[in-house]
């Protein structure tokens, strides 16, 4: 009950008691309406702002550096911010790219039409006329998907000598007993966890074009493939695990349950194995499990076997995994907290309040975030000598402003909570500069999960939990091979072409990074 309902006390000292009283829930209150506020606040950006988390002033910088689009002299002060003196852009965003049209791609086919001219002149007349040039234009077109029918006929011979009746014997086929070739199969594929087509999407879009798969036949042919493909899953998640420094995290997955007339909430885990910011040629990949539920136990079954180096956030169920391993003795290291997740709580702030502690707290960040830019590729020992010189001073009076503002702002407004939570953390979040192959944030694993979030948006639920493991297959294995330059497409039609006849202890070979070195593709998959 509120005390500006109460009645007024007539002793002295009761009443200043009363005053007392009143004047703290004052200060609650007011506490609360700054907390809603900023949860209005955040709200309404995410609906309506601006997605990415700049500051104005460094939008601004960056486009000094860069110079206005309509300065002919850009190139300049782009070229002078890479082998200048002038430090680079604190935002850390990619170069800009040049203006002007894109030639078309040469690997297209081209189709030349010729527009003759009339064989008389048009003013006289005459056909006296003699070619004196010509001039080309190029417009890119678009050629319609089509279905087509393979029949395959294998005719049956009979020897008059012997009466042996031989048969070619049938190729091997994806879906035993099914229609769906390879190339369509990986179309569906491609298409459901790619392009974040839902199934009865595609069957609209196929029933346009006068053929009618129903959307259960589809979910079959996922399933079948899915099997068929787990080999593959497993080959991936064993190299990504053999990582020295991964990244881990998981997001929510709406799951039907029957029975309750509404979904539940499944989650799908992923570990990301990518050395290319520290120079390693080892081929990056990534790897998703589901499970029905966010238990400790099954972030043990997704770093099973691990040793090494985790980015990950401070979720309690990996603790048990620091612990020495039974059998080896050697423990996952403790986690390297995320630098990015960190400045998010205080950029809010910002966002919110415009408050200098915050603008200032964000900026000697942005200072840390420069110096990964120009690191970015390099050998872990440079990358761990230049974070020795430049980071570790750096941080060193980073955490001293925050632990003096926090002396400065109530202890229970937003902008100290953003505080705390990285002075919590404070240890994990230095821990990158203790080893070159570490990274400042866990944004591997955040590109990894993006997929997921576009494509639950689309399909708004899973059918199933059989339906969530067969999407953490298809994902794995589709979103290693983007990791490796591959088109995704191109490798599913090979590999569902080629999966049921492989052998088993020859699996390796269909991983998409082995897959691209034996067609050619070993400058891709560098770049």
């Amino acid at each position: 009950m509120s005390l500006a309902n109460a009645p007024l006390p007539t002793d002295p000292d009761d009443l200043r008691t009363f005053a007392e009283l009143l004047q703290a829930e004052v200060h609650a209150k007011t506490l609360h309406i700054e907390k809603l506020k900023a949860q209005l606040a955040a709200l309404r950006r995410a609906r309506f702002g601006r997605s990415s988390e700049a500051l104005d002033r460094e939008i601004r910088q960056l486009e000094l550096l860069l110079g206005a689009p309509a300065d002919d002299g850009a190139e300049r002060p782009m070229a002078a911010a890479k082998g200048g003196d002038d430090k680079p852009a604190a935002s850390g965003r990619a170069e800009r790219k040049p203006g002007g049209r894109q030639p078309l791609p040469a690997h297209l086919p081209r189709e030349t039409v010729v527009h003759e001219p009339a064989c008389t002149c048009p003013v006289c007349g005459s056909a006296r006329l003699t070619r004196i040039g010509e001039d080309r234009r190029e417009v890119l077109e678009y050629v319609p998907s089509y279905f087509k029918v393979i029949v395959h006929v294998r005719p049956k011979v009979s020897c008059r000598a012997c009466e042996t009746i031989t048969q070619e014997p049938m190729p091997s086929l994806p879906i035993e007993r099914g229609r769906p070739g390879p190339a369509l199969l990986a179309h569906v594929l491609v298409a459901k966890y790619c392009d974040h087509s839902p199934l009865n999407r595609q069957s609209g879009i196929y029933r346009r074009a006068g053929v009618d798969i129903d959307r259960g036949t589809m979910v079959g042919w996922v399933g079948q493939f899915a099997f068929l493909a787990e080999p593959v899953w497993q080959g991936i998640a064993r190299h990504v695990r053999a990582g020295p420094a991964l990244h881990a995290d998981d997001t929510p997955v709406p799951v039907l349950d029957p029975g309750r007339g509404r979904t539940k909430t499944g989650r799908l885990w992923v570990l990301v194995r990518d050395e290319r910011p520290w120079g390693s040629t080892a081929p990056p990949a990534v790897v998703y499990r589901y499970s029905p539920d966010r238990k400790g136990e099954h972030a043990k079954v997704l770093l099973d076997g691990c040793r090494g180096f985790l980015h990950a956030d401070a979720y309690a169920g990996f603790n048990d995994l620091y612990a020495p391993h039974p059998a080896t003795g050697q423990p996952i290291i403790e986690p390297v907290a995320c630098w990015s997740h960190a400045r998010r709580q205080i950029y809010e702030v910002h966002a919110d309040t415009a408050s200098p502690l915050a603008q200032e707290a964000l900026e000697r960040m942005a200072q840390l975030f420069a110096i990964e830019a120009t690191i970015n590729g390099n050998t872990p020992d440079v990358r761990l000598a230049v974070r020795q010189k430049q980071s570790v001073p750096l941080l060193a009076g980073l955490k001293a402003f925050l632990d003096d503002a926090l002396t400065r702002i109530s202890a229970k407004s937003t902008l100290a909570k953003a505080i705390r939570y990285a002075l919590v953390r404070w240890t994990a979040l230095v821990r990158y500069t203790t080893d070159g192959r570490l990274e400042m944030t866990n944004n591997a694993a955040e590109r990894a999960i993006r997929p997921l979030a576009l494509g639950r948006k689309n399909w708004l639920f899973a059918g199933a939990d059989s339906g969530g493991e067969r999407a953490a297959m298809m994902y794995t294995i589709i979103q290693t091979a983007v990791l490796n330059g591959l088109d995704p497409e191109a490798y599913l039609r090979d590999l569902a072409a080629r999966i049921a006849d492989h052998p088993i202890n020859r699996i390796d070979e269909l991983l998409p990074w082995e897959w691209a070195r034996r067609n050619g593709q070993h400058d891709k998959v560098a770049a």
